[in-house]
């Protein structure tokens, strides 16, 4: 499994807790995350008003909804880059 950058980790909890939400515990084994780091992800997206918590499950927001949509666009292109680069660097 190829290492993840921070906004891959962001996409794919926001992407999760997206239709009905999501709980921590949940977050954790779908994403293969440990507690600590999930806990330090949901914290900033909660305090930055792209996640809300109702109860224990965590619901992304419009905000989020938007952040989401960004991050997409963004993961993309960051992969894009790297495939060419990979293709780039085979053919020497």
């Amino acid at each position: 499994m190829a290492r993840r950058n921070k906004l891959e980790i962001l996409e794919s909890i926001l992407d999760m807790c997206r239709s009905d939400g999501s709980t921590k515990t949940k977050i954790v084994y779908q994403i293969n995350l440990n507690f600590k780091n999930a806990g330090s992800y949901l914290e900033w997206l909660t305090e930055h008003g792209y996640l809300i918590k109702e109860n224990r499950v965590y619901k992304t927001t419009a905000s989020g909804l938007g952040l989401l949509q960004d991050l997409n666009e963004i993961n993309s292109i960051i992969r894009d880059e790297e495939i060419a680069e990979i293709a780039k660097f085979s053919q020497k």
